[in-house]
């Protein structure tokens, strides 16, 4: 699971000359970016002995960490459970079953802790009921990003030498971007590691609210996020991630999830912030294929209020000042690692905190 397709891109609307734009589209696998995840979760818990013949996997999961496990799993022969919530759609629910995973969805939103925390209340009633269930926590596995660790930089930097400006990601558990950054900054010790966030999402400094997107954002606090590789978060709104991704399909023939449409349009914006002997690369980690009855949904944009072209993200995004402004359509801000502001609210869960209150 390695040398995924890295694809030159047009862009969005472009004002002048820039650097070139990648994606590398770690969405052709079989099950987008989290088959790197799940594959290296798995044979870690096997080689520890945390995972045993016939167990059982479970895990809180939206989307594709969920169908990497389901694949990983079952071809291993263990018995695999997703706890997820009512964003999952039809098709991904349908994948999920026929790779031999049970789907359980839970129905309550947590006031606080959102659908994470509700998902995870009910894995822990699975993993108490089920005997030899190993629970692989996403969200506080050194491997996830370990599955990045070296393996992404090095194909980057084969790829494209060592004139990578920028690296641009979402960020949902954690594990990809920091893991990628981390390797690639020793390698290339100037590049600018950029997160792309939801509109909502409380990684980064911002206040818990309703979104529509999934895959990446998050109302905890997940342990694989290095805050100290990043050098800039962005936001963007459920409007500005949808239409994006419409974008991507029509000018660069990817028809692609939430979180690739995200880093499309950060990505494009970058790309001009460079001369063009320099390479921006933006990992794209999921597939449009389950998002046919929402961001492709005529129907279900203007039910939502998000159709319209005012709703589609600017050419340039507003500066905020982190942890002092609440974005609201496509912001950005440094990340202030001089201490001057702490990298997430104080009052926010953190997901190895929710762990243990939960009492796993």
């Amino acid at each position: 699971m390695k040398n995924t397709p890295l694809v030159s891109l047009r862009g969005r609307a472009v004002n002048r000359p820039r650097a070139t734009l990648w994606g590398k589209l770690e969405l052709s696998m079989p099950g987008q970016m989290k088959d790197r995840v799940a594959l290296k979760m798995v044979t870690d818990a096997e080689a520890r002995g945390d995972l045993q013949p016939g167990g059982t996997i479970v895990e809180s999961s939206s989307g594709t960490m969920a169908e990497g496990l389901a694949r990983v799993g079952t071809l291993k022969g263990y018995r695999v459970i997703i706890i997820t919530d009512p964003r999952i759609d039809v098709s991904t629910a349908a994948k999920l079953r026929a790779l031999g995973a049970e789907v359980l969805v839970v129905d309550v939103y947590h006031p606080t802790g959102g659908w994470q925390q509700s998902r995870l209340e009910r894995l822990r009633d699975v993993l108490r009921d089920v005997p030899g269930a190993y629970w692989p926590r996403q969200y506080d596995s050194p491997s996830n990003p370990g599955a990045y660790n070296s393996a992404m930089a090095q194909e980057l930097t084969e790829a494209l030498g060592g004139n990578i400006a920028a690296l641009v990601a979402s960020v949902g558990s954690g594990g990809s971007l920091s893991g990628t950054a981390a390797a690639l900054k020793q390698r290339l010790p100037h590049v600018r590691v950029v997160a792309v966030d939801a509109v909502g999402s409380v990684q980064f400094h911002q206040p818990n609210r309703p979104r529509l997107q999934s895959g990446h954002g998050n109302s905890i606090i997940a342990g694989n996020i290095n805050y100290r590789v990043i050098d800039e978060a962005h936001w963007l709104s459920d409007g500005e991630v949808f239409q994006g991704c419409r974008e991507l399909a029509r000018r660069e023939g990817i028809f692609a999830g939430g979180s690739s449409g995200a880093v499309y349009i950060v990505g494009s914006w970058l790309a001009e912030q460079f001369g063009p002997d320099a390479h921006v690369v933006g990992i794209f980690p999921d597939k449009g294929d389950r998002y046919g009855e929402t961001i492709y949904s005529d129907d279900y944009l203007a039910k939502h209020h998000i159709a319209g072209p005012e709703c589609a993200a600017a050419a340039a995004p507003q500066a905020i000042r982190y942890g002092v402004d609440v974005a609201e359509r496509w912001s950005h801000a440094p990340l202030p690692h001089g201490g001057s502001v702490p990298y997430h609210a104080p009052d926010i869960t953190l997901s190895g905190d929710l762990t243990r209150e939960l009492g796993l």
